[in-house]
């Protein structure tokens, strides 16, 4: 049963899945008031908790405190309110890179009870068209460099009425900055109801028409009282850095609702490449980073060359399965373990994890607090311990597309069916197998790719990998690397070889790879996850 909603615009609660269709939600421990803003519960609350004075945010050679962010974000919603027109339940789609006033105007937004959509900046107008229709999105905040784009959408969309410029480079010398200096820097925030939608999340692996994710204010506050609580357990003293997305769940959990959550500091960067990661984590002595496998790597080629991680008690990854060596690697340079988990846009965040004194190479750990899950078949039936099988998971948070037939897809029995295959041992560990639909099959066996790019990754030579399945005569599918070098590496038959029998010793000899093909580099998200569709679409 949905509690009260202060929506007047009643677009998102119209459009949830039939209840019947929802997963189960496990919510004992979990417990909010039924009017519940998430956005004040971020800002104006921590100021009356007494952490007005603590830096919110770092960015653009700026910091910011918790009293400053409350009342820029006090400022923003006036003018979303007053001069924009935005009533309680429109949707209000954001566009820019990771910056403070990327994080101010969702938070100002979500003080006003509008659905925020947060985007990247990489999207396009066809790409941005599409989630303007399909979450009937009135109004648009964007970054004043990033325009272009959305302005062409308006003049052509059927339900984008306004796009308004704001200064992501903390001069405030764009339309919105200066409607929002005239205003009071006190606000009274609509009363939302704790299951009033408060964020569309649009999948990043979307094909076709794209899905959207909907998450309540009391989801947006359960990741931080779950994971970031349980798992991280972040204090006021912690300063995040990252580098996914703000536009997608991990990003926008990890960068910006557990800091706030707790009185923490979040570093925001534009380019978080992992050069200027280190740059950041040594200027500000960051106590958490959370990105890829893949910038972890480069991270720890760097600590040779001298650089400085020493502050860091907390690596988050995720986005990728983190290979054995790479964890390895990083206890044996740090001494400190690196916490691989699993979550999903569907789930909002992690919700399997291991922990800082629970924690094995090539294993994703346990549930977080307050999820369940299970391995079954494709029939629902839970498999034995040790066989690979499909992951289900239930918990605080599940998945809800908006107006989406796919809703029986992802939700089946009550389970939120996440599309990954895994194994649990015989002590109730996950083990990451790969996507369903990355599973390959050569010659009636089936091959989990990540096992083999860990098996290749633990040899010097190779600096990158991803597996794929390639289509072949005989055997259906063969297992096929591709690989950037190592520097100082060369390519060659006798590398090949060599490479495949590194693999035949390291794992069962049938999962070697038979065909090997050396790359520059490998087509890569923008939050680090390799784009193993891409490889198949060009596998040459």
């Amino acid at each position: 049963m949905l509690g009260p909603t202060a929506h007047i615009d009643s677009f998102t609660r119209d459009n949830l899945p039939p209840t019947d269709q929802w997963p189960e939600f496990l919510l004992e421990g979990f417990d909010y008031p039924e009017h519940l803003n998430a956005a004040v519960e971020l800002t104006d609350a921590m100021v009356a908790k007494g952490f007005g004075d603590n830096t919110a945010l770092i960015g653009n050679g700026r910091r910011r405190t918790y009293k400053e962010l409350s009342d820029w974000t006090n400022r923003l919603a006036h003018v979303l309110t007053e001069d924009m027109g935005v009533k309680p339940g429109n949707r209000v789609l954001i566009r820019s890179a990771n910056n403070p006033a990327m994080v101010a105007c969702w938070l100002a937004a979500t003080k006003a009870g509008a659905v925020v959509v947060n985007t990247m900046p990489m999207l396009r107008a066809g790409e941005l068209s599409k989630i303007i229709d399909k979450g009937e999105i009135s109004h648009a905040l964007c970054d004043s460099r990033l325009m272009d784009a959305l302005v062409s959408c308006a003049k052509t969309s059927a339900y984008l009425t306004s796009v308004v410029g704001f200064d992501g480079t903390s001069n405030h010398d764009a339309e919105l900055d200066r409607l929002a200096l005239e205003k009071p820097v006190s606000y009274e925030a609509v009363s939302t109801g704790r299951d009033d939608v408060a964020l569309l999340g649009f999948t990043s692996g979307t094909t076709g028409s794209p899905k959207a994710t909907m998450h309540f204010h009391r989801d947006l506050l359960m990741i931080a009282d779950g994971y970031a609580a349980a798992v991280l357990g972040v204090t006021p003293q912690d300063i995040f850095v990252g580098s996914p997305p703000l536009a997608f769940t991990f990003g926008l959990g990890g960068l910006a609702i557990f800091p706030l959550r707790f009185g923490a500091a979040a570093t925001l960067l534009e380019n978080a490449s992992p050069p200027n990661l280190i740059e950041i984590i040594e200027k500000y002595r960051a106590t958490v980073c959370l990105t890829a496998p893949t910038a972890y790597r480069v991270m720890l080629h760097a600590m040779e060359e001298g650089a400085d991680l020493s502050s860091l008690r907390a690596a988050v990854s995720a986005g990728e399965t983190l290979p054995a060596p790479v964890y390895e690697d990083w206890i044996a340079k740090t001494g400190k373990p690196m916490l691989d988990g699993i979550g999903a846009t569907e789930m909002l965040h992690i919700f399997i994890s291991n922990r800082f004194d629970d924690h094995r190479p090539a294993c994703t750990g346990k549930p977080v607090r307050g999820y369940q899950v299970r391995v079954q078949d494709v029939d629902g039936v839970e498999t034995p311990r040790g066989e690979v099988g499909r992951l289900a998971v239930k918990g605080p948070t599940g998945c809800r597309y908006l107006a989406d037939a796919r809703q029986t897809e992802y939700v089946q029995d009550g389970w939120n069916i996440t599309g990954d295959s895994f194994m649990m041992d015989a002590e109730g560990y996950l083990h990451f197998a790969a996507r369903n639909d990355d599973m390959i099959v050569s010659a009636g066996y089936n091959i989990a790719g990540p096992e083999v790019e860990a098996a290749l990754l633990a040899h010097p030579a190779v600096a990158e990998c991803a597996v794929i399945g390639a289509a072949d005569e005989a055997r259906g599918e063969i297992v096929q690397a591709h690989i950037v070098l190592a520097e100082g590496q060369s390519a060659s038959p006798e590398l090949i070889n060599l490479l495949q029998d590194h693999v035949k010793a390291a794992i069962a000899p049938y999962k070697y790879p038979r065909d090997i093909q050396f790359t520059q580099a490998l087509p890569k998200t923008e939050t680090g996850k390799i784009q193993r569709f891409r490889l198949k679409e060009d596998p040459a």
